[in-house]
């Protein structure tokens, strides 16, 4: 790994865990044990670092949840399940329950900054198209009757999902995940 990557994954641990605004350039360099010209070597400023975390998080989300599992040849149902399996996977094998990054940097950042809010909607509209696309497939399979609006079927599910995530945060409990998780599950006959 090389060392601007170093600094990047210990910057996204950092803001993960406190929050974009609540982290200062000098957390950064106490957790990546380095000095400010190497951070500057690599870095013009906190908002790009913030910008290259955000990024960072797209690329492994895209490629860990969307092409490999929303977009994977697989049967509909398998595709959503696989989704609620990897979420809770994530957020199971953290110690403390920190929540969604998207979720959070949604809530912390949209409102005060448009790169970030573009970034993450981005990234949203695209987890929700691979959603519609599953649920679009189980129509075709008779498996959902033709009338559902799979759009909005897609968006409540992802509304569940982080809202589930944000319960979970705000009670350090992952059961309040689970629980949103098995209605997802029900409500969809995935079980």
């Amino acid at each position: 790994m090389s060392k601007q990557q170093e600094i990047l994954s210990i910057a996204r641990e950092v803001i993960h865990s406190k929050g974009y605004q609540a982290t200062s350039i000098s957390d950064i360099l106490s957790a990546a044990n380095i000095g400010k010209g190497q951070f500057y070597h690599y870095f013009s400023s906190k908002y790009d670092l913030g910008l290259a975390v955000v990024e960072d998080f797209i690329q492994e989300w895209d490629q860990k949840l969307i092409l490999d599992i929303l977009k994977a040849d697989n049967d509909p149902v398998s595709k959503l399940n696989k989704m609620l399996d990897w979420t809770v996977s994530y957020h199971s094998q953290m110690d403390s329950k920190t929540g969604c990054p998207f979720g959070n940097l949604a809530i912390e950042m949209s409102e005060h900054d448009e790169h970030f809010r573009l970034k993450i909607q981005h990234f949203f509209e695209r987890w929700i198209d691979g959603i519609q696309h599953a649920l679009n497939e189980m129509v075709t399979k008779n498996l959902f009757t033709d009338n559902i609006d799979t759009e909005k079927h897609a968006q409540t599910i992802i509304a569940m999902i982080e809202g589930g995530i944000l319960l979970m945060k705000s009670q350090q409990d992952m059961k309040w995940f689970l629980n949103v998780v098995e209605v997802i599950r029900q409500q969809y006959n995935l079980s």
